[in-house]
């Protein structure tokens, strides 16, 4: 006969005999093989959140180990448990279901097993399980021995877990710190070359929606600046001291796109081993910026579809929904109506981003501002290279760069100028290995409007007009339209057509 004060106190004595739960039940099995049959004693979580039981630490007799991860707990099990009312040590059986899922996550046959449930200010935290080989190796002697231990039970589980939360709000501390300084280096020191000259109209419009909530889609060619006006909608919004992410679409492979935006739960798949948020939860109360969105696979995009609709998220393997209150910037240099009639991109999605589209213009359609990109991209760079001195720019040399066609715009600026300041250190800058491209591949339509020499201004304008029209194929509205190029309303661009006699509509 044990005596039961004398066994509450040695069992609490090795259950409160480390902060580290696993270390005070190894303890504590210690102390029960020498007193009961015992095989390996359990203490298990019910994880609310991965509508699961999960070891939270185990100990076994002999050299047997048990993982700490999810116990398989089927749809009928974790229905019984949010209404389980049981409070005190009972004896399980193969009828139980409870005990058939622990007794089977410990991989015995026939076995004996008793229960207890921990309970903390009327909510079930969990359970201690100790199960023992062989049938009929428990009593109801030991069923009222461990009556007197179920508290000090519940509340080293009550402890293990507030221990377990404070480690992953601490990695998750760590990870975000991390995270988020990579994200926002140099983010806020961005520049716009271009406000007085090629860039006006684009950054008059982000005035104007910067300070709102809605989506923004941003187009244009590879290069453009598309990130750096992102960057500008943030920081001049009310959302500016908040996160920004920024998610380029096409560099994540197929396979982890769902974790990485959406995140996922412990256990969600192999090597899931704790979980994450996502990118759209790292953002919650700030912007998320995904470049290349033309780039997402189509069961994604359905995804996102939610997202921007009812603001809300779900992590893989999770069933919860999570709200995110983000402002949603998306940029792509692909023309989404082609890749629509092509069943590469959903309308639906495609009418939700296009709610303020806004087209930043190529680099050969801003010339003017190739002055003051290339003097910015030498201070810099020069900084950058550790060069003491800046160098100058042989004369000639800005017209060469006036000169070519710039496939990849500002990017291809920018490494020029790096290129250049390293094969010409001490020297200066010629960008004389630029071959001038625009009158190479210039269109015979563009020749001879560049050709053409006239005094006349409605000739001039004509003109200019029939350019960007050859360049747009026509198209007169909507994104990379004439009129979003010339930076005028589609109805003046047709009055002023009009006008002058210049026929429009799409060439085929």
């Amino acid at each position: 006969m044990i005596d039961k004060n004398e066994f509450y106190r040695e069992f609490s004595s090795k259950i409160f005999s480390s902060p580290i739960i696993d270390t005070a039940l190894k303890s504590v099995n210690e102390h029960l093989k020498k007193i009961l049959p015992l095989e390996v004693v359990f203490l298990v979580r019910r994880d609310e959140a991965l509508e699961s039981l999960r070891v939270i630490a185990n100990a076994a007799v002999g050299t047997t180990a048990y993982p700490k991860e999810i116990i398989p707990t089927p749809q009928s099990l974790w229905l019984k448990l949010l209404t389980f009312d049981r409070h005190s040590p009972y004896i399980g059986d193969k009828d139980d279901e409870l005990s058939c899922q622990l007794s089977k996550f410990a991989r015995l046959s026939a076995f004996s097993h008793l229960i207890v449930p921990l309970w903390r200010d009327k909510n079930l935290l969990g359970f201690l399980s100790i199960i023992a080989k062989g049938n009929g190796q428990y009593s109801m002697e030991h069923v009222d021995l461990f009556h007197t231990v179920a508290s000090p039970s519940a509340v080293a589980l009550a402890n293990a877990i507030a221990h377990e939360n404070l480690l992953r709000f601490q990695e998750r501390l760590i990870d975000e710190n991390r995270f988020l300084s990579n994200e926002l280096l140099h983010t806020r020191d961005a520049e716009i070359i271009g406000a007085n000259g090629g860039m006006k109209h684009v950054l008059e419009l982000v005035r104007q929606v910067a300070p709102l909530n809605n989506t923004v889609l941003l187009l244009g060619e590879t290069g453009t600046g598309k990130e750096v006006i992102a960057n500008s909608i943030h920081f001049a919004s009310p959302r500016k001291d908040g996160p920004f992410i920024k998610v380029n679409c096409g560099a994540i492979p197929e396979n982890l796109i769902d974790s990485e935006l959406f995140g996922h739960e412990k256990g969600a798949f192999t090597g899931a081993a704790g979980e994450k948020r996502g990118r759209f939860e790292r953002a919650n109360g700030g912007t998320i910026f995904l470049d290349e969105i033309g780039e997402l696979p189509l069961q994604v995009q359905v995804r996102l579809l939610r997202v921007i609709q009812n603001r809300e998220i779900e992590r893989v393997g999770g069933t919860r929904s999570i709200p995110v209150d983000i402002r949603i910037i998306a940029a792509t240099h692909r023309n989404l109506e082609t890749m629509i009639s092509e069943g590469k991109f959903r309308e639906d999605l495609w009418f939700r981003l296009n709610v303020f589209p806004l087209f930043i213009p190529p680099l050969r359609q801003r010339v003017e501002d190739i002055p003051s990109l290339t003097h910015y991209f030498l201070k810099r760079k020069s900084r950058e290279l550790g060069l003491g001195k800046l160098p100058a720019i042989a004369p000639g040399a800005l017209s060469r760069l006036a000169d070519y066609d710039w496939p990849g715009n500002v990017r291809e600026l920018e490494n020029l100028v790096e290129r250049e300041l390293i094969r010409n250190q001490g020297g200066r800058i010629l960008f004389d290995t630029l071959v001038p491209k625009k009158l190479s591949t210039s269109t015979p339509t563009e020749q001879s409007i560049g050709n053409l020499v006239t005094t006349n201004l409605d000739e001039v304008i004509s003109n200019h007009i029939n350019m960007i029209l050859h360049m747009t194929e026509g198209k007169v509205h909507g994104p990379h339209g004439a009129a979003v190029l010339l930076g005028i309303k589609s109805s003046t661009l047709r009055a002023k057509m009009d006008k002058l006699g210049i026929r429009y509509g799409r060439r085929k």
